[in-house]
């Protein structure tokens, strides 16, 4: 029994394998090996070499029918089978598609051949032509400063656009393509407006900036609703519930997120240099937008800053002595400056313990802390302190705004510390100064 399985799983792996060295991107890979596993169990005392066409069609029969089964999955389930016997088994399904005469066949020698040789070189020319489309993409957006989870976003948004139209080459596509794939996520899809948003401008950067063409106008496309939600807030209380049960690096990084109104990531990229003591200010550097800010370095932290730093300090003299390369700094500016990413005032304020590989570069360095270990630390932490509302990293940056707004600060002022280009974003938090209850009372107690 344990050789039998120890067989079938090598048979699904070389499968597997053969799927990948087609071209197929390895996490698709993975959903041709399922595909053809289901096609395997669903008749149980039929070898795979003895199935006819007609088991393939009934199979992808019964999947079409199947609840939240969609049409793409089923032709992905398809290509899996076909690729299963015309690519991998090298049996010949011309001779019995949808008539059921006879089992799938071996191909006589030499016959298809030249057909199977001409589909593996279109495919290599197409996996090529689109290698160098997403190297162009990547060198387009890097050029811009974009961040590397923008680029992972596009290279996705456009995968899934050219899918959905076949994979035609990039060239072949105008406005039209462009509003039916709209329309698919809006109606079909069913995503939020910002994740439209997110598709549509991958897909405009794909035509003006890569491929350096006019993308067109794209008509009454079917847009996503917008929600209308106010912003979730704790009170004062509850945030020093909050703050009550974190330790370490962890309760620093929630403190300036809720002291100082810093994103996640911006909290997380702060450098050394970005911390002025004297003047009680946190320099933002290429904050959302690729715009720098100054907020307010709340006084309270300073102590548990500089104790941080001195940390920071060691882990910094180590990797100094151990050789590892600095950190990462603009390619520009390394350029024009090779020895800054070495330098102290650099170095990120809240370092990993361990070191990574830059997934640009490939260089082991230590970068910052990675941000699931603060918004995991900011969920439990909610969590134990009883506070029963959605508590996020987010939320303490809202808390922030909408606690200074309480305060009397003008909203100018908050706009400034919030880094927002239009006081209209600002706005939102507004909603805490008319709340009902300050000016309303409720008929019930009368």
């Amino acid at each position: 029994m344990e050789t039998k399985a120890r067989n079938i799983s090598k048979f699904w792996e070389q499968y597997r394998q053969a799927v990948v060295d087609s071209g197929i991107a390895p996490r698709f890979a993975e959903w041709y090996v399922r595909w053809a596993q289901k096609f395997a169990v669903s008749l149980k005392n039929k070898p795979l070499k003895e199935r006819t066409e007609t088991d393939i069609q009934d199979f992808l029969e019964a999947l079409k029918n199947q609840k939240g089964i969609e049409e793409w999955q089923v032709k992905q389930a398809r290509d899996a089978l076909g690729f299963l016997y015309d690519r991998f088994l090298r049996l010949d399904t011309k001779g019995d598609v949808g008539k059921g005469q006879g089992s799938l066949r071996p191909s006589r020698r030499g016959e298809g051949d030249q057909e199977f040789r001409d589909r593996v070189t279109e495919k290599d020319k197409m996996k090529e032509r689109f290698n160098q489309l997403f190297e162009r993409l990547r060198a387009e957006l890097r050029v811009r400063h974009y961040s590397y989870h923008t680029e992972q976003a596009y290279e996705q948004w456009i995968q899934r656009f050219l899918a959905f139209h076949g994979l035609k080459a990039p060239e072949e596509l105008g406005p039209q393509h462009v509003r039916e794939y709209l329309d698919y996520l809006a109606e079909v899809r069913l995503v939020s407006a910002s994740t439209q948003n997110q598709a549509l401008n991958a897909i405009v950067f794909l035509f003006s900036q890569v491929l350096k063409v006019d993308p067109g106008e794209f008509g009454d496309f079917a847009r996503a609703k917008r929600p209308k939600r106010i912003p979730e807030v704790l009170t004062a209380t509850e945030v020093r519930k909050l703050l009550a049960q974190l330790v370490g690096m962890h309760l620093i990084m929630a403190g300036l997120m809720y002291g100082a109104g810093l994103r996640l990531m911006e909290c997380l990229r702060l450098r050394v240099k970005d911390i002025d003591f004297e003047a009680r200010q946190i320099i933002v550097r290429d904050g959302k937008g690729q715009k720098d800010r100054v907020t307010v370095l709340p006084e309270k932290y300073i102590p548990l800053l500089r104790e941080q730093l001195g940390y920071t300090r060691r882990l910094y003299e180590k990797d100094r002595e151990g050789g590892i390369p600095g950190v990462y700094i603009w390619p520009a500016l390394e350029r024009k400056y090779p020895n800054a990413s070495k330098e102290w005032i650099w170095q990120y304020v809240f370092p990993s313990p361990r070191l990574s590989v830059d997934p640009v570069t490939k260089t082991v360095r230590r970068h910052h802390m990675h941000a699931s270990g603060i918004q995991r630390a900011v969920k439990e932490a909610a969590k134990r302190a009883g506070i029963a509302k959605r508590v996020t990293c987010h939320t303490l940056r809202h808390s922030f705004a909408t606690h200074l707004l309480e305060r009397g600060y003008d909203i100018r002022t908050v706009q400034e510390l919030l880094g927002h280009s239009d006081v209209s974003t600002t706005m939102i938090y507004t909603h805490v100064l008319n709340k009902p209850g300050l000016a309303v009372k409720s008929p019930v107690d009368f």
